[in-house]
């Protein structure tokens, strides 16, 4: 007979699993790419956006896990929100470097607004982090701004993808990372940067 332990914990094992593929480096990696292609209908649009995506997700997510190898924190999750500084900063840093080779390379124009936006939804979750106590899902931020991006450069049926922000808001609040109001502010904020870019 199943526990209601065995049940939470049945719950949290699948969460866990799913933020870990839902994770914003995996996020970035697909999205970016499917925006140059969608872009630039070729595949040096797709080689660009795979570019972006480096930057904007594989390099945070490496300082993530070489800090976290140091001792600095347990997990990617770096559920202290006090520790959450260097990596918005990293971010920005790593963007401002991939579009400072973009834009005089002539990279395709939808991957340079799409890391525009990126990086202004990085400011913004910079600015809640530092400016209040709360701790603005990052995960649920990057979900919604990708699925936004892929809905206005490639096709509005990618408005459905919004059923994995959900998804991956769910994952955030059952672990106890975030609390539902923090994943909704993440996935407005996501939304919000993305179409004030993109329109």
């Amino acid at each position: 007979m199943t526990t209601t332990a065995q049940l939470v914990s049945a719950r949290q094992r699948a969460a866990r699993r799913i933020t870990d593929i839902l994770q914003p480096m995996h996020v970035l990696l697909a999205g970016l790419t499917g925006i140059g292609a969608a872009s630039a209908g070729t595949w040096s649009g797709a080689a660009w956006g795979l570019f972006a995506a480096v930057f904007a997700g594989v390099v945070p997510a490496s300082y993530i896990n070489w800090e976290r190898k140091r001792g600095t924190w347990g997990d990617r999750h770096v559920v202290d929100r006090s520790q959450r500084r260097p990596i918005f900063l990293v971010i920005l840093a790593s963007i401002g470097v991939a579009l400072a080779v973009m834009l005089p390379a002539h990279a395709p124009r939808d991957v340079v607004v799409a890391m525009v936006a990126l990086w202004a939804m990085t400011v913004g979750l910079l600015a809640v982090n530092d400016g209040s106590k709360w701790k603005i899902s990052v995960d649920a931020a990057v979900a919604s701004s990708v699925v936004t991006m892929l809905a206005v450069v490639h096709t509005p049926w990618w408005t459905l993808a919004y059923s994995l922000v959900a998804l991956v808001c769910w994952t955030r609040t059952a672990l106890s990372y975030h609390t539902i109001a923090q994943t909704a502010a993440g996935s407005a904020l996501g939304t919000a940067t993305a179409t004030l870019w993109l329109l």
